[in-house]
């Protein structure tokens, strides 16, 4: 059994209704759509984020219909903003497979983005779910802030530490935080606890875009996309970043007049990616990544044991030493 088996263990009968849920929600009576809908649906990932609504939800103590709800209404969000950052990003692969705008093209793809978006929040406004529209809506403000965040110091390469943490928080984080809090809220949890499940979340979700920044320094396929694909697009990761921290003046504009300029030299970009590693980058974002990590782990600690905390307790762990 895999690992990510293993964690689904205690929730397969919870998953297998979701899945006929979340089917029936894709439907359309509009021909193109309803084959698009289910293209999107034989490609999906690996439910990760409605692992953590369902968790959360049985650690509380209930996984109702309203965890239904939560897990459709998350899921819907997080397929359309991907297919938006497909557009945006002008990919033409996810997940190894053609992306919608490859087959179908942008114009489409924005439409298909946008009737998903609109399916989730009809989801909500249909059974009243409003606490959980306003955790959600808010992801969906933070996830927008910061990308446009991203793309704005893209263009400069004048990104701190400081500015790096809040654009994760806002454009990765701010989802799985919104699938915890959401979650927990559906379990019929205080406003109290769903604002500590939501602290949860955003540090899983810190840890795990570390953890997608340190994959893209590894020169092999393990992360399922090409070594440096973060400098080439002028991203600014934790590694990076710790580097230009730590040059001196000259060496700093040295790198980033590489980056600015050369960008696509894949000779250019692999002495950067030593410097990284010399300098201790990789080291230095993975003690981050955990330190992240033990913070979620410390809040579930308090829980009594059960098969539902065991479970998140080793979804949390997979997000920081998953292969890809």
């Amino acid at each position: 059994m895999s690992k990510l088996n293993e964690i689904k263990a205690p929730l397969s009968k919870h998953l297998k209704e979701f899945d006929i849920i979340f089917k029936s929600q894709m439907k359309s009576k509009v021909p193109l759509l309803d084959t698009i809908t289910r293209y999107i649906i034989k490609t999906k990932g690996k439910q990760m984020r409605p692992l953590f609504v369902f968790l959360s939800a049985g650690l509380c103590g209930k996984i109702s219909e309203r965890s239904y709800r939560a897990a459709s209404l998350i899921e819907l969000l997080h397929t359309a903003t991907l297919i938006h950052d497909d557009v945006v990003d002008e990919s033409y692969k996810r997940r190894g497979l053609f992306s919608l705008n490859a087959l179908w093209r942008n114009k489409i793809s924005v439409l298909v983005g946008d009737y998903l978006l609109s399916r989730g929040l009809m989801i909500a406004v249909k059974n009243n779910d409003y606490d959980l529209l306003k955790i959600v809506s808010e992801a969906v403000e933070q996830m927008s802030e910061g990308e446009l965040l991203q793309i704005e110091k893209a263009r400069k390469l004048d990104i701190s530490e400081k500015v790096y943490f809040d654009i994760i928080r806002k454009k990765t984080a701010s989802l799985i935080a919104s699938c915890c809090a959401a979650g927990s809220a559906s379990g019929d949890a205080d406003g109290e606890t769903i604002e500590h499940f939501r602290e949860m979340g955003e540090n899983i979700g810190i840890a795990f875009q570390i953890k997608d920044d340190l994959f893209d320094y590894e020169q092999n396929a393990n992360a399922d996309k090409p070594g440096a694909i973060d400098i080439q697009e002028r991203k600014m990761t934790l590694p990076l970043i710790y580097l230009l921290q730590n040059s001196s003046y000259i060496e700093r504009r040295k790198i980033i007049f590489t980056i600015k300029n050369h960008n696509t030299n894949p000779e250019k970009v692999a002495q950067i990616i030593q410097k990284v590693q010399a300098i201790g980058g990789l080291d230095y974002a993975e003690t981050k990544m955990i330190e992240y990590r033990e913070k979620a782990l410390e809040f579930i600690a308090g829980f009594a044991d059960s098969e539902f905390k065991s479970s998140l307790i080793k979804l949390i762990m997979y997000t920081t030493e998953r292969k890809k």
